[in-house]
């Protein structure tokens, strides 16, 4: 179950914002990097597993921002819609640069009219970097209602798979928190960017998971995985995709492949992005399992971007 914590209170950066994608790690996905024409302003990692090549996670060097969080649904029915939630996300990162379009005006397209696709439960937090930001839904009590958050400073918020402001999950609590503690300690000993990063990227591998025994299914864990910000991999191992098993999510809309529900599911990747007031932009991605299930070696884990948000 993912998260995302989005910070204001660095007085050094107008916004902070850390994210873990907790998955499947058999679900192929590429590692971050600039996208193909004629999206090359877009930045982030992309889900191979549907045939739009959706992502999670992506910024534009225009400064649009999109992090989607599924939300947890009852049944495996409900949350896998024949529609990808990646093509919500694409939508906002590949308008053109020079798009009119506002967040007001995306996210008017959702909650006017209710997103009628058959897609699954998502949060969706967008706008650009260096504006009050969008958190919007189509689940929950709240699900037409629009949200604002790095709107001033001094905000802490986290978003996962729950409805946002849902202070029930342990997970959204303690990231909540430890990302306050963490700016202020980095404050407070006047440490450096990458320092920063470091005790970001360790408010991400927190781990609180209540362990159950050996070789328990994914299931028997689904109950506690709201109680900690980092998954490690939980669930049975298996004997990897099967040849041919990649061609079926090909057809257009249609569901990925039952493939990439099974074996070890956890936290796959981690992603820190620090804004500066003037706009300067670093991203900065961990994988941490490749599609083997297999740990990356640390010295080759790491990715990391910096460019200037076009104005």
């Amino acid at each position: 179950m993912c998260i995302a914590i989005l910070s204001t209170e660095h007085p050094d950066y107008r916004l902070i914002i850390c994210n873990n994608r907790d998955e499947f790690f058999h679900r192929p996905t590429t590692r971050a990097g600039w996208w193909p024409s004629p999206h090359t302003h877009v930045l982030g990692a992309r889900d191979m597993a549907r045939a739009v090549h959706g992502t999670w996670l992506g910024i534009t060097k225009q400064g649009r921002l999109a992090i989607l969080t599924n939300f947890h649904e009852a049944s495996r029915d409900q949350a896998i819609g024949n529609c990808s939630r990646g093509e919500i996300v694409n939508s906002w990162l590949t308008l053109p640069p020079d798009s009119p379009l506002t967040t007001e005006d995306f996210t008017a397209q959702f909650t006017r009219n209710g997103y009628r696709k058959p897609i699954g439960g998502f949060n969706l937090v967008c706008g650009n970097v260096m504006e009050p930001l969008a958190v919007f839904s189509n689940r929950g009590a709240a699900g037409k209602d629009v949200r604002w958050v790095a709107s001033q400073p001094g905000e802490t918020v986290a978003l996962s798979n729950t409805e946002f402001g849902d202070q029930s999950w342990a997970k959204v609590v303690q990231g909540e928190r430890s990302v306050a503690d963490v700016v202020a300690a980095h404050v407070d000993g006047r440490e450096d960017e990458d320092a920063l990063v470091e005790r970001l990227m360790g408010v991400l591998s927190t781990d609180t998971l209540t362990r159950l025994e050996a070789n328990a299914e994914l299931e028997a864990y689904i109950e506690h995985l709201p109680g900690s910000v980092f998954v490690p991999p939980v669930g049975c191992p298996d004997d990897g995709v099967l040849e041919g098993e990649t061609s079926l999510p090909g057809a257009p809309n249609g569901a990925p492949s039952a493939a990439y529900f099974r074996g070890l599911y956890g936290t796959q990747k981690q992603t820190v992005i620090l804004v500066g007031y003037d706009g300067r932009v670093r991203f900065v991605e961990r994988t941490l399992y490749d599609e083997d299930c297999r740990p990356v070696p640390v010295e080759s884990r790491d990715q990391s971007f910096e460019f200037i948000c076009e104005r």
